[in-house]
């Protein structure tokens, strides 16, 4: 017998539902079923059994539509955690559609952690990229259009790789089931397609430019959700399918390196930001590339640490934005005067990416980095934690120096609504709670910890990069200062591309058409109006002349019989005797010349 009711399904099912539903409600009652589904979420997460639910045949295909492990697990609850807190936030905002495409996008992404089938996934993954596209449309400003457009079409490219991946590994397999995919077919057309489409939505560079050109141009609370789900569900779906894949070490290596280099050159707070998720996934596509039960716990712990200090980041970054209209370093500065608890909220979000020991991001961070030092991956180690230290140097420093402090820009913004505040405050507390008591993140994780990471070593490393990185930013100010510039990123390649096909459309191809429409136009149609005007010359003179005379002949002879019919006997027999008399005489007549 076929079980299909599960709590697994649930959260995926009242997010969905719970977001077409949505519009039903208007004010108060909207704001209050927006928090109230969210809540549900978590009452249900508390209830899910691990297992396998919905198993079908369908056209002798084994199916399970759900799924729910250890693994799954530590997403959903983090999914279910930032649910709220981003509802939260967006409390104060009476934008019906914003809050259907959130509902819509989280929904998928739990849709995406609890797939027990690649078609379950693949649903989810199409779902999220449509729904969150919306969450960069809403801003409804021409900058925001472009990068949502640019968006669409990159995951749409994405979805139908993996849509391409998913059909021929089924074909090499026979199986559907969503999994770990054989290192045997490494190479192979399905392995590459699958794992080049998870690795563009984890942004991956050089597949990375579509969150850092979209992100900053979100709406203020859309950004929240954005930062949370999408590169988050892609490192979940490593895990599953590509753990030990040694390709991706060094992808993640060259993530974490590459988001700090061009956080060096922004001057967009929110974009910025965008850099550092680069930075920070790429600790957990290496830890996914390791692939040691340790290394595969601390991409998932990181994973878990990252959804809610980078969120609270955001939430201070869209804070600002919201109370100044200003996003640009160069345009703000001497605003703590005035929102002081916003700055203090940041700075918690700031110290846990910035692995700061009492803070959640250090007791993740570091299980990823003693993975790669413990797997005799030195140089990796050593490269992650030069990467923590441009983290520091920027997101924990560089960024609140100039948003906050530095020069008065003269503005003196109020503290942002009491919603927004509540939501930074609740991911605060989990920053700080994790980072002191990690033993429940650690507990949920996939496999046993055996990790410690309050030890001497582990400590004194950290702070002292850190004490460094803070020296090196007080002597080094006056050449951070941030610069009014548009950094160029591998958007350029496909925007110039774009550049390009529509110079070939405009004029080689535009002109190639208009040719060969002058040409038909000149000699194809001037030689088919000739041939049409003797057609009908022809017409009116021989064919119509024939027919004519026919007729006026038959209209002739028909006059004369009319005549010849006087309706008088003796002259019907005087025309029969002359009639007989010719025939007669003809005959007379052809004998004697015989």
């Amino acid at each position: 017998m076929i079980e299909w009711f599960s709590f697994s399904m649930m959260p995926a099912l009242l997010l969905i539902l719970g977001g077409l539903v949505l519009p039903l409600f208007k004010g108060i009652s909207q704001k209050a079923y927006s928090l109230l589904i969210p809540i549900l979420v978590l009452f249900c997460m508390t209830q899910i059994e691990v297992g396998t639910f919905g198993e079908i045949d369908f056209a002798g295909v084994s199916l399970a539509i759900f799924k729910v492990d250890k693994l799954s697990m530590v997403f959903g609850w983090v999914f279910a955690i930032m649910a709220l807190v981003g509802n939260i936030y967006s409390l104060h905002i009476s934008d019906t559609g914003q809050r259907v495409a959130a509902f819509l996008y989280m929904g998928s992404a739990f849709l995406v952690v609890f797939a027990g089938d690649w078609f379950t996934l693949l649903a989810g993954w199409e779902i999220m990229a449509f729904a969150s596209a919306y969450l960069v449309f809403a801003s409804r400003k021409e900058p925001a259009v472009k990068a949502g457009f640019r968006y669409l079409m990159v995951h749409i490219a994405g979805g139908v790789m993996l849509l391409g991946g998913i059909v021929l590994h089924g074909l090499d397999t026979g199986s559907y089931l969503f999994g770990a995919i054989d290192g045997a077919q490494e190479g192979g057309i399905a392995y590459t397609l699958i794992l080049i489409a998870f690795m563009l939505n984890a942004a991956v560079p050089p597949l990375n430019a579509w969150l850092t050109d979209a992100y900053p141009e979100a709406t203020v609370t859309g950004a929240v959700f954005l930062s949370a789900f999408t590169t988050k569900t892609a490192v979940y779906v490593l895990i599953r399918t590509y753990p030990g894949a040694e390709v991706l070490i060094g992808f993640g290596v060259f993530m974490a390196l590459y988001g700090v280099v061009f956080a060096v050159l922004e001057n967009d707070c929110r974009r910025l930001l965008g850099y550092h998720i680069v930075s920070q996934v790429g600790y957990m596509v290496a830890g996914v590339g390791i692939g040691t039960e340790m290394a595969l716990n601390g991409a998932s712990s990181h994973a878990f640490a990252h959804i809610l200090y980078k969120g609270l980041l955001f939430m201070g970054a869209g804070a600002v934005i919201h109370m100044t209209g200003k996003r640009k370093l160069t345009e703000l500065g001497g605003i703590y005067r005035t929102m002081p608890w916003t700055v203090a909220l940041y700075m918690i979000g700031a110290f846990a990416i910035s692995a700061f020991p009492l803070f959640s991001g250090f007791v993740s961070k570091s299980m990823v980095v003693a993975a790669a030092a413990g797997d005799h991956h030195a140089t990796v180690a050593l490269l992650l934690m030069l990467a923590s230290s441009g983290t520091f140097l920027h997101t924990g420093l560089k960024l609140p120096y100039y948003m906050f402090f530095g020069k008065d820009s003269g503005l003196r913004p109020k503290e942002p609504p009491i919603n927004m505040l509540l939501a930074m405050g609740i991911a605060a507390f989990f920053c700080i709670a994790i980072g002191i008591f990690p033993g429940p993140l650690y507990n949920i994780l996939p496999y046993a910890v055996d990790f410690e990471p309050y030890t001497g070593v582990h400590v004194t490393e950290s702070l002292g990069i850190l004490m460094f990185t803070l020296l090196a930013f007080v002597l080094l100010l006056k050449y951070l200062d941030p610069e009014n510039t548009i950094t160029i990123d591998t958007d350029w390649f496909y925007r110039r591309g774009a550049t390009v096909f529509m110079w070939l459309a405009n004029k080689p191809v535009a002109l190639w058409e208009k040719t060969i429409v002058t040409l038909a136009d000149g000699l194809g149609l001037n030689t088919l109006h000739r041939l049409s005007k003797h057609s009908q010359t022809i017409d009116t003179h021989v064919v119509d002349g024939a027919v004519n005379g026919v007729a006026k002949s038959a209209m002739k002879g028909g006059r004369l019989l009319r005549r010849l019919q006087t309706g008088i006997v003796s002259h019907y027999i005087l025309a029969m005797a002359i009639g007989l008399f010719l025939v007669i005489a003809v005959y007379v007549l052809v004998e004697g010349v015989l």
